[in-house]
């Protein structure tokens, strides 16, 4: 009796990719979000440190990507194999 028994992983492929994808995007925004200092330090750089990439861009950045990696956890996917 030779039974054939297929591993099933907790998530699909799908599942994977869209968590991959989810933490790229968040080191897009920490990465959005470095630099502003000065190599004097007494010298303040309101502009730099305060612009809107840092703000306001990176931290919706890296909103998005922890969203997506939420959506990917909880995504029910198709178990049926496709290959």
């Amino acid at each position: 009796m030779s039974e054939k028994k297929e591993e099933q992983f907790a998530f699909a492929r799908i599942n994977y990719i869209l968590f991959g994808i989810s933490a790229a995007i968040i080191v897009i925004g920490y990465l959005l979000m470095l630099g502003g200092g000065s190599d004097d330090p007494t010298v303040f750089n309101y502009d730099e440190l305060f612009s809107f990439r840092r703000i306001t861009l990176a931290p919706i950045v890296v909103l998005i990507g922890f969203a997506l990696a939420i959506y990917a956890i909880l995504k029910k996917s198709d178990q049926r194999s496709n290959s």
